[in-house]
C-alpha cells in the first residue's frame, strides 16, 4: 500500500497542473469587460481591442472577416454601436488554461426596438498574459421569457 501511495504522489507531482479553472475565471471575466467596454466605446471598437491578429468575425449573410487588420478597415466605414451589451452564459477552457470560449446573451437597443440573440466567443492566452479574442459570431433569437 505505501508503494502505491508513493507512486500515486509521483505520478501527481509529475503531471501537468489543470490550469483550466482559473482560465475559465479569467475568460469570463474578460468577456465581462468587453462588454462593458462595448458600452463605452462602441461594440466594433471593443472587439477590436480585445482581438488577437488573427481575429475572425462571423456576420450574418456576409462572409467571415479574417485578420484584425481587415476588420478594422471594415469596421472604419460603420457608425459605432453602444447599444448592444451581453452577458456570458458560460465558458470553457482547456487545462493548459491557454484556449477556451464563452457564450451568452446579447441586447441591442434601438430608438423604436429591442433585439436580442446569443453568441459564442472563442479566446486564445497571448504572451502578456492577456485573453485575446479569436473568433466572435453570433444569431439572432426570439426575446427572452
Amino acid at each position: 500500500m505505501k508503494k502505491f501511495a508513493l507512486l500515486y504522489f509521483l505520478f501527481a507531482a509529475c503531471s501537468p497542473e489543470d490550469l483550466s479553472r482559473k482560465a475559465t475565471e479569467e475568460i469570463m471575466a474578460t468577456d465581462k469587460a468587453m462588454s462593458k467596454t462595448a458600452s463605452e466605446i462602441g461594440f466594433n471598437h471593443a472587439l477590436l481591442h480585445y482581438s488577437g491578429d488573427g481575429f475572425v468575425k462571423f456576420n450574418n449573410n456576409a462572409y467571415p472577416i479574417i485578420g484584425k487588420l481587415a476588420f478594422a478597415e471594415k469596421i472604419m466605414a460603420k457608425k459605432e454601436i453602444t447599444s448592444l451589451t451581453w452577458e456570458p452564459v458560460e465558458a470553457e477552457a482547456s487545462s493548459s488554461g491557454d484556449l477556451g470560449f464563452s457564450w451568452g446573451n446579447w441586447k441591442y437597443v434601438t430608438p423604436d426596438t429591442t433585439y436580442y440573440g446569443n453568441y459564442f466567443s472563442a479566446w486564445k492566452k497571448i504572451k502578456s498574459g492577456a485573453w485575446a479574442l479569436v473568433l466572435d459570431g453570433g444569431n439572432d433569437t426570439p426575446q427572452p421569457k
